[in-house]
């Protein structure tokens, strides 16, 4: 999937005039302002990295799920551990966000005390863009691995290898490890050919899906993602690999850490790259490692070879002063809703 849905007319809108619009909505419907500030600013990242599929236009999907009960707005996450000495954070049933945060600094903190570091996050909202945890764990010198699913009841998205109809969620997988100069190297990925979200957006934004990632009711390939709504399916990344990926991470989250009560259960293994390798060694091999494919000839047609987790760095870094570009439609919808919240920014 492109960076962005290829669209015609955007309403560009200045980073802290979006940031709090989507914040003071969620306030409106119940949320408490650390809550709305953090969820928002995340939006708006996404957004500004080039990832429009979890970026502001959620704010609309996410308002119609605090004020059905989906979630719960005064949700707030808290840290325990088990009766084995595990670390489980429970998101209470409010946003994903907030909860995925407090578990991975708990698993940066334990991974830099043990070297190694498991927790699980259940009973959560939507979780956002997975890769910006994945980053903040590399950030901290940590191999971390993030891993959602369990939800198939709930969210049967994606068809099976060779199925007709949508059996499992989009189950994604976030990997983050430090890089060399440039930073972190951060893979995330839905293990569908499309984020659910990417659909949402399109809707959205009133254009089509790109050929081959959704099938209609009878299992036609389609690109209107209405035919997705109604009664579709996402086809598994890769075939036979993206959907025993999936599987993997059902089990993982419904057998393993279930019961699913929101959306889908969640887990993390940091790993403290120091058990292994000196910091300075450690950048030095992988900045030789990734200049080697960064000089690799790009095929006619594209103009670089670049690395996981660069390119929306370098976008973030392009928009911040440029703001958000929003698509005229979904921009409108997000008007709607604020005026209909009466919500003034």
């Amino acid at each position: 999937m492109s960076s962005k849905l290829e669209v015609g007319n955007r309403q560009l809108v200045p980073v802290k005039e979006i940031t709090r619009l989507v914040s003071s909505v969620f306030q409106k419907v119940g949320c408490d302002t650390d809550i709305a500030e953090f969820v928002a600013n995340h939006l708006v990242e996404s957004n500004l990295k080039g990832v429009e599929s979890h970026g502001v236009m959620r704010m609309i999907q996410y308002v119609e799920q605090l004020e059905s009960g989906y979630m719960i707005a005064s949700g707030r996450p808290s840290l325990s551990q088990n009766e084995k000495g595990s670390w489980i954070v429970n998101g209470h049933g409010g946003f994903g966000m907030p909860a995925l945060q407090l578990g991975m600094e708990k698993g940066i903190e334990v991974a830099k005390e043990n070297g190694i570091s498991i927790v699980a996050v259940v009973h959560c909202g939507h979780t956002g863009r997975l890769g910006a945890f994945a980053e903040k764990g590399a950030e901290a010198g940590c191999l971390t691995i993030w891993v959602g699913g369990g939800g198939h009841k709930d969210w049967p998205q994606v068809t099976p290898h060779g199925g007709a109809k949508g059996m499992l969620p989009t189950n994604p997988f976030a990997f983050g490890i430090p890089g060399g100069k440039r930073g972190p190297v951060v893979l995330d990925f839905s293990t569908a050919r499309i984020a659910g979200g990417w659909i949402y957006a399109a809707k959205s934004a009133g254009v089509l899906l790109p050929e081959g990632v959704v099938v209609d009711a009878n299992a036609e390939p389609t690109r209107n993602p209405d035919d997705y709504f109604n009664g579709g399916a996402i086809l598994p990344m890769a075939g036979a690999k993206g959907y025993g990926l999936a599987l993997l991470a059902e089990l993982i989250g419904a057998a393993m850490l279930g019961p699913v009560t929101t959306e889908m259960n969640w887990l993390c293994v940091c790993i403290d790259t120091a058990l292994y390798s000196d910091g300075q060694k450690y950048q030095e091999v992988a900045e030789e490692i990734l200049q080697e494919l960064r000089s690799c000839p790009p095929v006619s047609g594209v103009e670089k070879v670049e690395i996981p987790g660069e390119r929306e760095r370098e976008f973030q870094s392009q928009n911040l002063k440029k703001g958000v570009a929003i698509p005229e439609q979904t921009w409108n919808q997000m008007m709607n809703l604020a005026n209909r919240l009466k919500v003034q920014f």
